[in-house]
């Protein structure tokens, strides 16, 4: 301001000036306004100079670069520097934070004040099959259709999480969805998703294994307490007391063999995998495997089963005999007790395709519906609990067979179909299995 007052008065007294050496008095009179209009119209100019480089969002060139108007624009062009830069500042910690909710485990969905979707991460178009592009601005229940996330949806209660059937659920791999809705801003709303599958059936797993260990136990208590009580207080022919300790004794044996597997379990969740350092020929694996289950299968069928055992190459497998030897007859022994008496069971050793090799056991039984399998390896799970508890099962055989496989590095697989028989299979990787030959020489 007071640069621009000096100047005007510098220009006036200039003109002045000039007019008064080139006219006398009347020169100056002339020059004196002359010289004041003259800077106010390159006063004006300067000034629409600087308005037209504003509309244009400002520039690196300043339009100006002496003057009040030159000040002017360089301090504009300093703000505009500083905006600038302080926007930047904001998109990079906005693209942070959508990043951020991008890649969170949990699904989120931001929702308009219609219900509209507005933005919703992979997680949440995975959790209720949407598409991050196509399903924008539609309507969310038009999308989630079940009927307890509808009554929450229009309930506008306080936030509180509720639990939905995924849009892929089906019986052999259900998915459970825990949604809470959050309000926000003027009537928009926040869907939070997380998938509690595997929560939920940790817990269920929780429960049965409380429930199932109890009933397992106080079973065979029960009968020997009545036993017991009987023994004591009546007297017994020698007959009848020898077939009361008979069942005595086989309802310990009961017990016993349910707190063996049970403190197998507990060992081999509890120590660490075995390495490559001790190796075990898989001949007279198989070898024991056959004498055992013939054995099995004599005392439980009449006539006993077809048990076909294939010829296995000469390899060996790094791990520990005990834990091999025991999956690998925990899957025949479950066959052979399922399996209805005179049928075929095959046992084989392969070489798969990719090197790997695989332990298969093959039955005719009665094969299990698509809804069991998921569960099978789960501890005390059961098809048929009446059948089971027949044939002396505990119930841990599996769980056992699917820790011995994981801790040598395989995997259990298992192909059923009703009324057609199952093939319980234990893949081995091909670093954990060598020719015998090669490994002499």
């Amino acid at each position: 301001m007071i640069l621009g007052i000096v100047t005007f008065a510098v220009a006036q007294v200039a003109g002045g000036g000039l007019g008064y050496v080139l006219g006398g008095m009347a020169g100056a009179a002339i020059g004196f306004p002359a010289a004041g209009m003259l800077w106010v119209l390159v006063d004006r100019v300067q000034a629409l100079r600087v308005i037209n480089w504003l509309r244009r969002d400002g520039g690196r060139t300043l339009p100006i670069r002496r003057g009040q108007w030159g000040e002017i624009a360089s301090r504009v062009s300093r703000l505009l520097r500083n905006r600038e830069q302080l926007n930047a500042e904001s998109q990079a910690r906005l693209h942070e934070f959508l990043e951020a909710i991008r890649e969170s485990p949990n699904g989120v969905v931001l929702l308009d004040a219609q219900g509209h979707i507005e933005w919703c991460n992979q997680t949440a178009a995975r959790h209720f099959a949407f598409d991050a592009e196509r399903d924008l601005m539609q309507l969310i229940g038009n999308l989630v259709r079940d009927p307890a996330f509808a009554a929450h949806y229009a309930s506008r209660a306080p936030a509180r999480e509720i639990v939905i059937q995924g849009p892929d659920s089906s019986p052999s791999r259900p998915v459970r969805l825990a949604v809470q809705l959050h309000p926000y801003g003027a009537g928009r709303r926040m869907l939070l998703s997380r998938d509690v599958t595997m929560v939920e059936q940790a817990e269920t797993m929780r429960r049965d294994f409380v429930a199932n260990v109890s009933h397992e136990i106080r079973t065979p208590l029960t009968v020997l307490a009545g036993f017991i009580e009987t023994l004591q207080n009546l007297p017994l022919e020698a007959a009848d007391r020898a077939r009361y300790l008979e069942m005595m004794a086989t309802q310990s044996q009961r017990m016993q063999t349910l707190v063996n597997d049970l403190l197998t379990l507990s060992r081999l969740e509890g120590s660490p995998p075995p390495g490559t350092r001790d190796w075990v020929r898989v001949q007279p694996l198989l070898a024991q495997c056959e004498t055992d289950g013939r054995a099995l299968s004599r005392l439980l069928a009449v006539p006993p089963h077809d048990l076909q055992v294939d010829p296995a190459p000469d390899v060996e497998i790094a791990g520990i005999q005990a834990e091999l030897l025991s999956a690998m007859f925990n899957l025949l022994s479950n066959a052979v007790r399922y399996t209805p008496p005179g049928r075929t069971i095959r046992v084989r050793w392969t070489v798969l395709t990719d090197g790997r090799h695989e332990y298969a056991v093959q039955d005719n039984g009665p094969g299990i519906a698509p809804e069991h399998l998921p569960r099978l390896t789960e501890r005390f799970y059961r098809v048929d609990r009446s059948r089971s508890r027949e044939t002396g099962g505990t119930g841990l055989g599996l769980a056992i067979v699917k820790h011995v496989v994981q801790r040598h590095g395989g995997e259990l697989r298992i192909d059923s179909t009703p009324g057609r028989g199952s093939t319980f299979s234990m893949v081995f990787p091909t670093s954990r299995v060598r020719p015998v030959l090669a490994a002499a020489a």
